[in-house]
């Protein structure tokens, strides 16, 4: 059963990790989770929208100028979901988030957002290392942005810090992140309904 406010976005980014995306939206369904995907161009050169579409339930969105939509995308999903995640997280949106640049759908949802949105990276580990994404992750950290992981682990090339968080302490770090919320939703209505 789906609870009313148990709604997440997911943004999907060009990475091998990418492969995991689908077990993340199946482990958040099967909370009760009502799960939208929004996709860049690159990701769907390592997984296909129709099977984000088929664990979700829902379209996958990758385009913001779709043709035959009357609504803006990144208005509409923004203004849909509590919770944002972006799994895998690339270097390229870091840095795009980082610095206001929204040239595409994932990255302009991203600018229009306002609830609580978490970044899973996953990347090479010299990418991970590089100074200036290191500084893009301070910058968003420091505007309220969360991030889990990435850990150390076995990678793609090589091994280091860039490998993605274990599914199951993402999917732990989303309830708690969205408990919070729903905490103090819930004493803000206590409040007016005192008052």
């Amino acid at each position: 059963m789906i609870c009313m406010d148990k709604k997440i976005l997911i943004g999907v980014c060009g990475s091998i990790s990418a492969y995991k995306t689908p077990i993340v939206i199946r482990r958040l369904k099967e909370k009760g989770w009502d799960v939208r995907v929004i996709m860049t161009e690159s990701a769907t050169r390592f997984i296909t929208p129709l099977t984000l579409e088929t664990v979700s339930k829902n379209p996958v969105y990758t385009d913001m100028f779709e043709k035959n939509r009357w609504d803006m995308h990144h208005i509409g999903l923004s203004e849909f979901a509590r919770v944002f995640l972006i799994v895998p997280a690339t270097a390229n949106i870091l840095g795009k988030a980082a610095n206001g640049i929204a040239d595409d759908l994932l990255s302009a949802t991203i600018m229009s957002f306002k609830g609580k949105t978490i970044f899973a990276p996953a990347m090479n580990y010299k990418m991970w290392e590089n100074p200036i994404v290191q500084e893009n992750v301070k910058k968003l950290k420091k505007h309220g942005y969360y991030f889990i992981g990435p850990v150390k682990g076995n990678l793609a090339e090589g091994a280091g810090w860039g490998r993605l968080t274990k599914i199951k302490e993402i999917i732990s770090f989303i309830e708690k992140i969205s408990e919070v919320y729903y905490e103090k939703k819930r004493r803000n209505k206590t409040v007016l309904e005192k008052a």
